[in-house]
């Protein structure tokens, strides 16, 4: 009987270790996997697509950073820690920046203004020092989103005070009557 009761407490153990490590090995692919970002914009406005390496022991002759829209479109480059521009897609010209100034920190973000609708879809950064590969979907709403939205604040917001205020006549009023009781 006492050996049947410790097959089972170790046999319980053993599955306790097993879900654990299973959720571990989950954590850690799943942090691997979860590189990917999303990012909504509207159109006009600017957005910044991130992107960021941890290692803090650069130098400006090891940063190379490709930006690629949807697999191929140039966005953006930097090569030896400059900006490269001489091969963007024209549809990107002028709109996309970087900040050099962040480049040893590790941050190769870049700002796309202008948003037009055919600037949504997967965006790339590929840091060459690391290897590294991080992958930004960016998701572009039309102007009249934001219409609809300030709409509905307009909408929600003095209904709710009216809400608001006729609850507070009518609790004032409801107590006002138990003390004339």
């Amino acid at each position: 009987e006492s050996g049947y009761s410790l097959y089972s407490e170790s046999k319980g153990s053993f599955t306790l270790i097993f879900i654990c490590c299973f959720i571990c090995v989950f954590a850690v692919l799943t942090d691997k996997v979860s590189l990917q970002d999303t990012v909504e914009a509207f159109i006009g406005g600017s957005v910044i697509l991130p992107c960021s390496l941890s290692a803090q022991d650069l130098t400006l002759q090891d940063i190379n950073v490709h930006w690629r829209q949807n697999g191929s479109k140039i966005v953006y480059d930097i090569v030896k820690g400059e900006d490269s521009v001489a091969f963007q897609d024209s549809e990107f010209k002028n709109r996309a920046e970087s900040f050099p100034e962040e480049y040893l920190r590790g941050n190769f973000s870049i700002r796309l203004n202008n948003l037009q609708h055919t600037d949504g879809g997967t965006y790339n950064c590929y840091i060459t020092h690391s290897s590294e590969l991080k992958t930004i979907q960016l998701t572009i709403n039309g102007a009249d989103s934001v219409g609809e939205s300030l709409l509905w604040v307009y909408i929600v917001v003095p209904v709710l005070t009216i809400v608001f205020i006729a609850g507070l006549i009518l609790f004032c009023w409801g107590e006002k009557k138990k003390l004339k009781l």
